[in-house]
């Protein structure tokens, strides 16, 4: 396949599923799901750099063409409780309602406010939710750790 073949894809993508013979990618751009013929050596919650080709004749699976970067991701739950920032961030919003701001260096925090006694569900939720995961590879960072104190749920988006 040469640069110029229109049916080639490259892209972030997720791996949400992996076997020894198989995987499945999830482009974290565009939500498209790619179940490939092959694992090019992938595991589930992998972020993946690459680009994929459609197997011929029926391009029913796709092959890996080249892998530019592959990195896990990792989600936690911290001990630590959301920062002075982020506490503030949370007082100045509807409770439902999410801020998203810059780090410092590369990645996002995010700010919930939710009712202090659906605190800890939100966590699990965060925590289980394929669009955390989805996240982490679209901003290009391996972790992802979330803080919680009563009616406030921090994930930060972190290298």
């Amino acid at each position: 396949m040469s640069d110029s073949d229109p049916s080639e894809k490259t892209s972030t993508f997720l791996v949400t599923h992996a076997e020894g013979n198989s995987a499945v990618l999830k482009d974290v751009r565009d939500g498209q799901v790619h179940t490939l013929s092959s694992n090019p050596g992938v595991e589930e919650t992998d972020a993946v750099e690459a680009t994929v080709a459609p197997d011929p004749p029926m391009n029913l699976t796709w092959s890996v063409v080249e892998v530019q970067e592959r990195r896990t991701l990792s989600t936690e739950r911290s001990e630590e409780p959301p920062t002075v920032q982020e506490r503030e961030l949370a007082d100045e919003q509807e409770v439902g309602e999410v801020a998203r701001e810059e780090r410092a260096g590369d990645g996002e925090i995010h700010v919930l406010s939710v009712p202090p006694e659906d605190t800890e569900d939100a966590v699990a939720d965060v925590l289980d939710d394929e669009g955390t995961l989805s996240r982490a590879a679209r901003l290009g960072v391996s972790r992802v750790e979330v803080r919680a104190e009563e009616g406030v749920v921090s994930v930060r988006y972190m290298p």
